[in-house]
């Protein structure tokens, strides 16, 4: 009896030491999240359309995970010490003997931990306000359309360039950032999406968040770039062709995060996905979305090309700009999975060229 009872008050222990850990860290997100300038437009955005403007939407999303992290910690049968207890040893490590890290390294697993509370801390909140935003647009655009059906065959064009394009538009990056945003709230063994591995370079940590809020804005700076989500053409029946293929390109995009299922996110390794677009090429997002961002440069390359052939060239080489960041992109992600184990060599083995079939 007294062996079962001291078990039981080892488990309890466990469970709590992993919950006060892991809560840790989500309110420390939150709180960067909470008073972070460029996450306000998207919160005040949310809360007018719920009209609930005495509660935050960030706010109402970390006590409803936080309980949902209790309700895990403490049903877990077999809890073992977590990623946040070990990155937390990291971070102890890092504090009292700084010298002694740098030289040495931390251990893998505290290293690893503290790595992916680093990478859940900030995309987490970032893809759940994101994800917000899309719904409600979609659904508004969406409600215009469902409300207006004669207006479609009477006048198509007006209503694909106000309501018709933003709801395809929206619906295919919703259906994109869900899944990472499931993806990066929950990982779980008996989902098969527990991380093996964050990357743990500079380069591949920078060029990642180079693309994503609020560092894009520095490296639009730096880069330049005239990219339009809705590129607008004088003839009509240009205007539809190219935004009916930037929606097909949009979509292949977001079949490739459908693919990877739960095990959408960036700079981890998960396992190795073949399924999905991923039988014909390794990067298939990427791809995709630069295609869809250089239809998306058409019109300012117009525009550039009659004022002066340099302008132009500026328009082109900014464009090409961006796509050099996602290619390096690419780079960093095979060069890190490479190195786990034989699994991501085993699938470069099956589907040879990056980007284009049969090209490169």
């Amino acid at each position: 009896m007294t062996d079962k009872v001291i078990a039981t008050t080892g488990l309890f222990e466990q469970r709590a030491r992993n919950f006060a850990a892991s809560f840790l860290f989500v309110t420390c997100a939150f709180l960067i999240y909470r008073f972070s300038p460029h996450s306000a437009g998207l919160r005040q955005h949310w809360n007018e359309i719920i009209q609930a403007s005495g509660t935050d939407i960030l706010t109402s999303g970390y006590v409803a995970y936080s309980l949902l992290l209790l309700l895990f910690y403490f049903t877990e049968k077999a809890p073992r010490d977590s990623k946040s207890i070990a990155a937390l040893r990291a971070v102890r490590t890092l504090v009292m003997s700084p010298v002694r890290a740098f030289r040495e390294g931390l251990p893998y697993a505290d290293r690893l931990g503290l790595l992916t509370m680093l990478l859940k801390g900030f995309f987490a909140p970032l893809m759940t306000l994101s994800l917000f935003d899309f719904s409600t647009n979609m659904v508004a655009n969406g409600a215009y359309l469902f409300s207006h059906l004669s207006a479609v065959q009477t006048d198509f064009l007006s209503v694909f360039n106000g309501h018709g394009f933003w709801f395809l538009f929206q619906l295919i990056l919703f259906l994109d950032v869900l899944f990472f945003t499931v993806s990066y709230l929950v990982e779980h063994p008996v989902l098969k999406n527990e991380i093996r591995s964050v990357d743990p370079t500079w380069l591949g940590w920078a060029v990642a968040l180079a693309c994503y809020s609020p560092f894009n804005s520095v490296t639009a700076q730096i880069l330049g770039g005239h990219v339009a989500d809705f590129p607008q053409f004088e003839h009509p029946v240009v205007h539809i062709t190219v935004n009916m293929l930037l929606l097909i390109l949009m979509t292949i995009y977001t079949s490739a995060s459908v693919a990877l299922n739960l095990k959408a996110s960036n700079l981890t390794h998960r396992g190795i996905i073949r399924q999905g677009p991923y039988r014909y090429v390794r990067h298939p997002a990427y791809i995709c979305k630069n295609l869809a961002w250089w239809l998306g440069t058409l019109p300012a390359f117009l525009a550039a090309w009659q004022r002066s052939a340099w302008d132009a060239v500026l328009v082109v080489a900014a464009a090409g700009a961006w796509s050099a960041v996602y290619i390096l992109r690419a780079l960093t992600e095979e060069d890190h999975l490479s190195k786990v184990d034989g699994e991501y060599d085993a699938y470069c083995q099956q589907v040879r060229y990056r980007f284009v079939p049969g090209v490169y």
